[in-house]
């Protein structure tokens, strides 16, 4: 089967870009120019350009055109397997640790999302405590990552934990006291595209998806005490281990 003409015209300015004949910062053709070239429609140009703009290759700069974007240099994050701490409580990855919430803490009573809801041991639509925190550099001011706790409400319900102010150590430490620890955890990684909104809040470009850690909190006897859903650009940061020889795979003598 034939490839639809927008297809094929995306093909080919995708291996020019790629051969550098428009290298990072470059601008392409404008549609009119790239209709003509190739003898189609106004519309057809727009829709091929339209391919590279999802793909993250290309951005619209107002003034410009469509401009090549350039390769970023991921940030590594380190996911030892370990849990840290400083004078501010727990954290899980030494690059993070000097993030701090760019704003207030959006704390409220939501329904748990349908992908949240049984790693939570409830139901979809359940309410559950949402706290939201944009996490960024202290200097720059610069979002770095979108992280949302999700806590059941019989748990939370009347307690600090509601509260916008945990107090020192924040969540955690306030769990631990509320007799729910020493506390354990889990994570996965995965990777979806940003909803408009977390597009929006972490300034991604078209065609960008998230890097997405989701961290499930424990009690010793198993009980899920909180999801934390960790989402940042996979264009900007990528999850690195440490990789040792098992027992198996020592070398031959």
């Amino acid at each position: 089967m034939t490839a639809p003409a927008y297809r094929q015209i995306a093909a080919e300015l995708r291996a020019a870009i790629e051969r550098g004949d428009y290298p990072e910062g470059a601008v392409l053709p404008k549609l009119e120019e790239i209709a003509q070239q190739y003898g189609i429609a106004k519309q057809t140009a727009r829709e091929a350009v339209a391919e590279l703009e999802n793909e993250g290759l290309v951005e619209a700069v107002r003034r410009r055109g469509t401009v090549v974007r350039p390769i970023p240099s991921r940030r590594r994050l380190n996911r030892s397997r370990q849990v840290y701490r400083d004078d501010r409580g727990y954290y899980f990855d030494p690059t993070a640790q000097p993030w701090i919430a760019l704003e207030t803490p959006d704390i409220g009573w939501g329904p748990a999302p349908r992908d949240i809801a049984p790693l939570l041991d409830v139901r979809p639509g359940d309410e559950v405590l949402v706290r939201d925190r944009v996490m960024g550099n202290p200097d720059t001011r610069r979002p770095t990552q979108l992280a949302t706790s999700y806590l059941p409400a019989p748990l939370a319900r009347g307690t600090r934990l509601a509260e916008r102010d945990t107090g020192p150590g924040g969540i955690y430490d306030l769990l631990e006291s509320m007799g729910h620890g020493p506390l354990q955890w889990q994570e996965s990684t995965s990777a979806r595209m940003p909803t408009p909104r977390e597009a929006e809040r972490l300034a991604l470009p078209r065609g960008v998806p998230l890097l997405r850690i989701v961290r499930t909190t424990t009690s010793p006897a198993g009980t899920v005490l909180e999801i934390n859903d960790t989402r940042m650009s996979a264009e900007d940061f990528e999850i690195g281990h440490t990789i040792t020889r098992h027992t198996s795979a020592e070398p031959t003598p």
